[in-house]
């Protein structure tokens, strides 16, 4: 199927691209075409069957025939019409469901092909050199088709009022196609953002294939909230891959969501590149039937003074499968590093499985860092004291499984955010918006 996407690559149509983008693409094609799809013989894929995906022909998406409506998308909106947004649909951006504040203050928030073309001197420095062609081969294979996502800058100083959300859709007539969508953030320094990037489909049975790469670079003094969520159909395959790259004194603040998606894997790296420097990373995966939910992470501690803060949830029901492996890296610059990293998986199937691979790679001696992974089934003790007051074991289940999760959720600090991703939990595990 390799042929299939360098056939894809040759028809393209990069009329109005420029030209520093050329290169890119075609190392991007050069290095997927070179490597290949991964292999359980591949020790970061070991763990991760990507099933049929490399022998299923996915074709480049098309504009949808039906469009959507604004009510399609108000699930997903958080409530906050307000908002500022870009929506894609089906890998294109839709500006008729997107609301693009006005250009104030230096603040940008364009899609990013109109960005390559009206601000190549922001866009030009980032793209593709902190994610490049050679970390992957699904970040190869976005490189090689790099043509439309969300580009954001805030300028050094501004303290953004309301979050930006990225909203990528997925109807049924992808069904047998693939998106490649590229994000690229800018944030400068002292400057203060709250992101929100959602994958959702509109069909839970549409066997469609997103392969989404976002770039964030966090400069000096700035302050960076991202959540990341991903609901798409249970039918399809999702391979996502961000890089974050923080300057000193720098704050980068994570909540990952998944949800949906056949086989799905997030790829979170973030580079701690000067001193008092901080990142805070929180995940939860829910997975049921046979769903495979992948979470790899890698934290770069590069200078001294860093601190580092992970906690990873996975709640696994029927067959389903969960895959976790969280790397912390101390060079021997990195000094005072104080770094922790917690992987918690709860069974709620004899059937399903973790694989779960906390790794510390230290090269200095003054620091703090410890990991660890814990997984198991629900204690009985609390499961009684609910019956015994009556409430029935099954609904006791789902409570405490809600409680497990409730911990990282509430990490999220934006609070139209934590209070959607909380109803969108309690759905999932069977709990009314009142118990």
């Amino acid at each position: 199927m390799i042929e299939g996407y360098r056939t894809a690559f040759s028809r393209q149509d990069a009329d109005g691209l420029p030209v520093w983008l050329a290169p890119i693409r075609q190392a991007g094609l050069d290095r997927f075409v070179t490597a290949g799809f991964p292999s359980s013989k591949d020790e970061e894929w070991r763990f991760t069957p990507l099933g049929a995906l490399p022998r299923t022909g996915f074709a480049p998406a098309q504009a949808p025939a039906h469009p959507i409506s604004r009510a399609d998308l108000e699930p997903h909106l958080f409530g906050q019409a307000g908002w500022p947004a870009l929506v894609f649909v089906n890998g294109r951006f839709a500006p008729e469901l997107s609301q693009l504040p006005p250009a104030a203050d230096g603040v940008v928030t364009l899609p990013l092909a109109r960005a390559l073309v009206s601000q190549p001197g922001l866009v030009e420095p980032h793209l593709g050199r902190h994610a490049g062609p050679e970390a992957t081969p699904f970040t190869a294979l976005n490189a090689a088709f790099i043509q439309d996502g969300a580009f954001i800058r805030v300028p050094a100083g501004a303290k953004l009022k309301d979050p930006i959300l990225l909203l990528f859709v997925t109807t049924a007539e992808a069904a047998g196609q693939v998106t490649h969508p590229r994000n690229l953030i800018v944030v400068e320094p002292g400057a203060r953002v709250s992101l929100v990037e959602s994958y959702v489909g509109l069909d839970q049975n549409t066997a469609s294939f997103t392969n989404a790469v976002t770039e964030v670079v966090v400069e000096k003094g700035a302050w960076v909230e991202h959540t990341r969520i991903q609901r798409e159909s249970e039918a399809g395959y999702h391979i996502g891959y961000t890089h974050v790259h923080q300057a000193a004194q720098s704050h980068y603040r994570s909540f990952t969501l998944a949800m949906g998606g056949l086989v799905s894997r997030h790829n979170l790296h973030t580079r701690l590149n000067a001193p008092e420097t901080e990142a805070l990373l929180y995940g939860l995966s829910i997975a049921h039937r046979d769903q495979l939910v992948d979470n790899h992470t890698a934290i770069y501690h590069d200078q001294p003074n860093c601190r580092s803060w992970e906690v990873y949830k996975a709640i696994l029901d029927d067959q389903s499968r969960g895959v976790f492996n969280g790397k912390v890296f101390v060079t021997p610059e990195a000094q005072k590093t104080d770094a922790k990293q917690t992987s918690r998986t709860l069974l709620l199937s004899e059937h399903a499985r973790v694989n779960a691979k906390p790794q510390l790679e230290i090269f200095a001696d003054d620091v703090k860092c410890t990991h660890g992974a814990t997984v198991g089934y629900l204690d009985p003790m609390p499961q009684f004291y609910f019956q015994s007051r009556g409430i029935p074991a099954d609904r006791a289940q789902r409570l405490l499984t809600y409680a497990f999760a409730a911990e990282v959720m509430g990490e999220v600090t934006v609070d139209a955010v934590r209070e959607a991703l909380d109803l969108v939990v309690r759905t999932r595990l069977g709990i009314s918006e009142g118990a």
